[in-house]
């Protein structure tokens, strides 16, 4: 009685072993989204910075300053972009940013039909809670409102207070 029952559950773990090594051998047909998955791996466009893009850190000694009201806290730093929050008594209210164009041209040229400036340098508005300038016709300093109390006049002074002048010159 004892040896039956041993040879059913040799025979069963046998079976099974040979079930999972024949499933695991087997090549398995592509499912319906593996080709779009290597296409989308295998993309350039808009996943690389160019070579010659500005260190984000390069950017931080432009920002404005916090003073006693508002607090600065950088949030974001890569090749090519950096960006701080804008806080107030511990509330978001803005984000502030920079962003070498030069991986992506067609930013800039949004600005070639710009009637409006700030601080001298061609502004527009990108919806309804992003104000930017185009420096150097090539950076894109942005302010985006995170609270519907920071208007689009507050978005232009805090464009101001960058050291737009200062970015002109970096090369």
């Amino acid at each position: 009685m004892n040896l039956s029952r041993v040879s059913k559950i040799f025979t069963a773990l046998l079976l099974s072993v040979l079930l999972l090594t024949t499933s695991a051998c087997t090549p398995q047909e592509p499912g319906r989204f593996d080709q779009v998955q290597q296409e989308s791996t295998q993309q350039k466009r808009g996943q690389a910075v160019v070579e010659t893009a500005t260190q984000g850190g390069e950017f931080n000694k432009f920002f404005p300053t916090a003073d006693d009201d508002y607090e600065r806290v950088f949030t974001q730093e890569k090749k090519g972009f950096a960006e701080a929050k804008l806080k107030k008594d511990g509330q978001d209210l803005a984000k502030l940013a920079i962003f070498d164009t030069s991986s992506t041209p067609e930013t800039a040229a949004n600005y070639s039909n710009s009637t409006t400036t700030i601080a001298g340098y061609p502004a527009r508005e990108i919806g309804n809670t992003q104000t930017a300038v185009l420096v150097n016709n090539r950076y894109q300093v942005k302010v985006l409102s995170s609270d519907p109390s920071f208007t689009a006049s507050d978005r232009a002074q805090w464009i101001e207070k960058f050291n737009l002048d200062g970015l002109a010159t970096l090369k």
